[in-house]
Order: structure tokens, then C-alpha cells, then sequence
């Protein structure tokens, strides 16, 4: 009997595919640069003003225009409170521009100050971070900003190499939601229609393993143990390096990439086995809507 379910997990799994790329293309709108303007008296202006008017919006704000001092967050001297510290931060006196764009955009719980300070402002207190309290960078302008934006920054690579958006909404939500829910439905359909036919025949079904599915179990199970092996490995790496003075922060992409095969292997283990070692059976239903054996 022709089954009717062969034919929708492949469907399901392009829609998944389609829905990644939507998803991909409105991350990489939100995070494209935006055009800079190149005004030679905003940039004369953020030379001259940093030191005073930059700290005047670090320590103060402006709290006429809704703009909250950065030194709540970030303390006085930079040296970090609720804010992550600022002084001797290796993060932003490597990536200068990264500073104007937290200001202008913010993240996570810093606020988007673009709109509530203006553009001389907004270099004024970025000049005043990246040299303050030991910091040492060259000056943020406009033609900096400008070239910046032609280019990608560490920052950027990395947040753009996830799997979706480090900061998600609801229409981003919505999409995952269906995406994973069709690629799931997709990935047991098609592993259905391999392990039991695109031919449905009631009854028990015999199966018998042959060397080549016996081959490929060990692999399964080999590569299980090797990969497991290298988790707790890498995990007990991680834990030394904790204690180490100084701390070497833990390596989480091969934790992931460990834990993901040995995960992945198993699954692969388990249709193995159900389709070369285990015994099934198959119902049809029949046209009085019954399940004849």
C-alpha cells in the first residue's frame, strides 16, 4: 500500500529552509551599517569637546532629554558596577567604534541613547571612555565610524555566526518557533519513510542485520564513546582552567560541538537499530477506518 506521509517532511524541511532565510535576512538588516555623514565641524568638535563634555554626559546624563548618566552603570571611573567595566577593557580600545555603536543602539540592558543625545554628544562621551582611567585609543569620528562601516568587526562576526539573533523579538520568536517545529516534523518523516518504505505492508516485519549495518552500529557506538571521552575531557580542561590563575575562560564551542555528536551519534544509533536490528510492525488503516492486522 502507498503511503501518504512520504512526500511532507521533505516539504516541511524546505519551508524550515525558507524560514531560516527570512529569519537570516531580517538579522542581517537589523545589524547592517547604517550610512554615516562626513561633517568636518561635528568632527572638529569631537576633538575639542571630549574631555569636558564627555564627562559631563558620563557622570550626569541629560536627564532633560532622557539620557541616564553612564557612571549608575558603569561607575565613575569606569570601573564597572551594574555596566561591565570600561577602564582597561581590551574589548573596546581594540574595536573603537564598537563604543559609538553600544551608545547609539545599546544592548541587553543598556539603553539606546540615539534620539536623546545628539551626534556631538554621542562622540564627546565615547572619546571621553576610550581615554579615560588609563584607556588609550585613537580619537572616534565620523570618518571612523564611516570606514568602520565598511568593514565587519570581531563583534559583529560573532554575533552574526549564531544560529539566530543575539538579541530576538517576537517576529524573529515566531519564526524559530515554526522553523524548528517543521524541520522536527521533517527530519522523524523522513527517517519514518526510511525505516519502514515508502510501501506500507501490514503485519510483523523480520529484520535482519548485515555486515555492513553491523559496520556502521560499531562506527555509531565508536564514535559515541570518542566523543564522549572528548567531552569530559574538555570539561575537566574547563574546571582546571577556572582554578588557574590567571582564569582561562572555558572553551564552550567544543562543550557544544562534543556534546552535540555524542547526542547526534545516539539518535543515529537508535534508527540503526530500529531499522537493522529490531523487529517491527506496521497497521494500515483500511477503508472502515479499522486497523486490520
Amino acid at each position: 500500500m502507498e503511503r501518504n506521509d512520504a512526500v511532507m517532511p521533505s516539504v516541511a524541511i524546505v519551508i524550515a529552509a525558507i524560514l531560516w532565510i527570512i529569519l537570516l535576512f531580517l538579522f542581517n538588516k537589523d545589524t547592517a551599517p547604517e550610512p554615516v555623514k562626513l561633517d568636518p565641524a561635528l568632527a572638529a568638535a569631537a576633538a575639542k569637546e571630549w574631555p569636558t563634555l564627555g564627562k559631563q554626559i558620563f557622570e550626569q546624563g541629560k536627564p532633560a532629554a532622557g539620557a541616564t548618566a553612564c557612571a549608575g552603570c558603569h561607575g565613575l571611573n569606569g570601573q564597572g558596577g551594574v555596566g561591565p567595566k570600561l577602564a582597561g577593557d581590551q574589548t573596546i580600545l581594540q574595536d573603537p567604534v564598537l563604543v559609538h555603536t553600544r551608545v547609539i543602539k545599546g544592548k541587553g540592558a543598556m539603553p539606546a541613547f540615539e534620539g536623546s543625545l545628539k551626534d556631538n554628544e554621542v562622540y564627546a562621551v565615547v572619546n571621553y571612555v576610550l581615554n579615560s582611567w588609563g584607556n588609550k585609543a585613537d580619537l572616534v569620528t565620523p570618518a571612523t565610524v564611516a570606514a568602520a562601516a565598511s568593514t565587519v568587526s570581531p563583534e559583529l562576526l560573532k554575533n552574526r555566526s549564531r544560529f539566530v539573533p543575539e538579541e530576538i523579538k517576537l517576529p524573529e520568536i515566531t519564526i524559530v518557533t515554526f522553523m524548528l517545529l517543521c524541520l522536527t516534523y521533517g527530519i522523524i518523516g523522513l527517517y519514518s519513510v526510511w525505516a519502514e518504505g515508502e510501501r506500507l505492508h501490514p503485519g510483523i516485519h523480520k529484520t535482519r542485520s548485515s555486515p555492513l549495518s553491523m559496520l556502521a552500529m560499531l562506527a555509531t557506538l565508536l564514535g559515541i564513546m570518542v566523543f564522549g571521552v572528548l567531552f569530559a575531557r574538555q570539561i575537566l580542561m574547563d574546571l582546571h582552567g577556572w582554578s588557574a590563575d590567571p582564569i582561562v575562560k572555558p572553551d564552550v564551542t567544543s562543550e557544544g560541538f562534543y556534546s552535540a555528536m555524542v547526542v547526534i551519534l545516539l539518535g543515529v544509533a537508535a534508527g540503526l537499530y530500529k531499522k537493522y536490528f529490531m523487529d517491527s510492525e506496521v497497521l494500515i488503516e483500511d477503508s472502515s477506518g479499522e486497523f486490520p492486522w
